[in-house]
């Protein structure tokens, strides 16, 4: 049975994404992330992705949570369905207190998750990671879509992970094969964008990525590879061979206990 802490946790984000989401409506310069500065303009869907606040907090809160790594700081990173980042978020209190080139990685898996996501079928970005593998249907979609490293590296540093971040309004690219990446999709079904964590290691960016976007109310995913019909990790690799295809590299016996448990933790649309 689900813990309260994860009900409370969703609960009060929820209202906090219920109210950026009418303020961005309200507010058109709020939707159109720095367009006067050549950005690009957000999709009428964008309008669901929460603000930045609200990812910090919530991301705060989830990361003091187990999560079956090393209980690391993280980056958190919002893109659009149009590939455009919304939001880069970290947990820590500087830019220095996460792994700085996870920044980036959370974009990428942010990326990946949309761009290879449906709105009738959710792959997360730990689902491509037997398929890309030498001699697998996949191999080689990790050297597509490259990052645009001029937007991946642009800005002051000062600026990384605040509602100021120079990631913010660009498309950033990039293809990640490894737990962290989740699709989004709103209250209706509608696919919005892609959700990216990185900063622990791979298994537990998964479990972050999936209970932050449980607590955004942004995890109505229509169907999926996995047994559960969703997009939850699959860790079912022995002697080098996943059993389903689909499958991702353990961590710990603790780590893939709180995966295989995620769906009744943190149930999809709940």
């Amino acid at each position: 049975m689900p813990s309260a802490r994860p009900l409370l946790v969703r609960s009060a984000v929820r209202t906090l994404v219920t109210a950026a989401a009418v303020a961005c409506v309200a507010t058109t310069s709020a939707c159109h992330s720095g367009r006067h500065h050549g950005h690009h303009a957000a999709p009428a869907s964008a309008a669901a992705l929460p603000d930045h606040a609200t990812v910090t907090e919530a991301l705060r809160a989830i990361v003091a949570e187990s999560n079956g790594g090393f209980g690391l700081p993280m980056w958190a990173t919002l893109v659009d369905r149009d590939g455009v980042v919304r939001v880069v978020a970290m947990s820590g209190d500087d830019r220095g207190d996460q792994w700085p080139g996870s920044r980036v990685i959370s974009a990428q898996k942010a990326n990946t998750a949309n761009a290879f996501s449906l709105p009738g079928l959710a792959l997360a970005t730990a689902n491509l990671y037997t398929a890309v593998q030498p001699g697998q249907s996949l191999f080689g979609l990790q050297e597509s879509n490259p990052v645009d490293t001029k937007a991946a590296y642009a800005g002051d540093a000062a600026d990384f992970g605040t509602a100021h971040d120079p990631l913010v309004g660009r498309r950033i690219g990039g293809v990640n094969v490894f737990g962290g990446g989740l699709a989004l999709y709103d209250a209706a079904g509608q696919l919005v964008g892609g959700l990216g964590l990185s900063g622990d290691s791979s298994v537990a960016d998964h479990v972050i990525a999936w209970k932050l976007r449980d607590a955004l109310g942004l995890d109505h995913v229509p169907a999926g590879v996995s047994p559960t019909g969703d997009d939850n990790m699959v860790i079912d690799i022995a002697a080098g061979a996943s059993t389903s295809g689909w499958g991702h590299p353990a961590t710990t016996v603790e780590a893939t206990a709180i995966v295989n448990a995620l769906p009744t933790t943190h149930p999809i649309g709940g």
